[in-house]
């Protein structure tokens, strides 16, 4: 019998394919963006270096109570946060990494939150 790929696999397949491409380096790092069904976590890494630079996440304290931690509010509070922490590391331009996930709904509002504080990509 064959197995039908899993959503989670066929994911991490766009975003294995992804990544040969992109790649972040100290003059632009990468905006890696992560949902579980609960939370959604976002971090500027440098790629080169191998360190993360700059991280957030919905279970940060620093965000405002919410209903809910999975939903556009919460990905429009952390494109906030993200984008106001990389401007104190003096980070301005970053390459945006959806990390195989659609460019819609959660992953796009964070996406535009961040842009309209600053980040640019």
């Amino acid at each position: 019998m064959i197995k039908k790929p899993v959503k989670k696999e066929l994911r991490q397949k766009k975003h294995r394919r992804v990544r040969r491409k992109l790649s972040g380096t100290s003059a632009k790092p990468r905006l890696c963006v992560y949902k579980s069904l609960k939370h959604i976590y976002a971090q500027i890494i440098d790629d080169e270096k191998g360190v993360t630079l700059v991280a957030a996440s919905t279970l940060d304290k620093d965000l405002p109570e919410m209903n809910s931690t999975s939903n556009l509010n919460a990905a429009k509070e952390l494109g906030n946060i993200i984008a106001k922490k990389a401007q104190e590391k003096g980070i301005g331009e970053v390459v945006f990494d959806r990390n195989g996930y659609k460019y819609h709904g959660c992953v796009a509002a964070l996406a535009d939150a961040a842009r309209e504080n600053g980040l640019q990509f």
